[in-house]
C-alpha cells in the first residue's frame, strides 16, 4: 500500500471533529506551500515576463483604475 493510500484511508476514518481540524490544518499547510512556491518562482525570475507585460499594458493606457 502506498503512502497516499494510507493517508486516504486514515482520513476516511477520522471522526467529524477530527476531519474538521484536519481540513483547517491542511488549508493552512496548502496556502503556505503555495506562498512558498510563489516566492521561489518570483525569486527565480519565473514571473518577470508576466510583470513586464502588466507594466507595458499599464503604460499603454489599457488598464482601469480600481
Amino acid at each position: 500500500m502506498s503512502t497516499i493510500q494510507e493517508i486516504e484511508e486514515a482520513v476516511r476514518k477520522l471522526a467529524p471533529s477530527e476531519l474538521e481540524a484536519f481540513r483547517a490544518w491542511f488549508a493552512d499547510f496548502d496556502a503556505t506551500s503555495w506562498d512558498n512556491q510563489f516566492d521561489r518562482d518570483a525569486a527565480a525570475g519565473k514571473l518577470d515576463a508576466l510583470a513586464d507585460d502588466a507594466i507595458r499594458t499599464h503604460q499603454q493606457g489599457h488598464c482601469t483604475e480600481l
